[in-house]
């Protein structure tokens, strides 16, 4: 089971990581905060202090078009924002 599926990076998730030293994670909707802890810390090397999760549900959209009603799905995600100890960093843009 991987833990991590991808970093978030929008223009508030790189504001906060700046400012406040806090990353974005698109996690896996069963992972818990001390599994996500584990797995920033293996794969990153760095030391967090604290894991705050969101669960986003899927949502259903519905479209008037020449074709008719379209009705589609978004996938629900679960999203980790993770707070690193002081001096920390995680550098995305390393192995571009």
């Amino acid at each position: 089971m991987s833990i991590l599926i991808k970093p978030i990076i929008t223009e508030k998730a790189t504001n906060d990581s700046e400012l406040n030293n806090r990353y974005t994670f698109v996690v896996n909707k069963k992972a818990n905060k001390l599994e996500i802890k584990g797995a920033v810390e293996a794969t990153y090397g760095v030391a967090i202090e604290s894991v705050k999760t969101m669960n986003y549900p899927a949502l259903r959209k519905t479209k008037y078009t020449k074709k008719g009603l379209v009705s589609g799905l978004t996938s629900g995600y679960k999203k980790a924002i993770v707070q690193l100890a002081e001096g920390e960093t995680i550098d995305f843009y390393n192995n571009l």
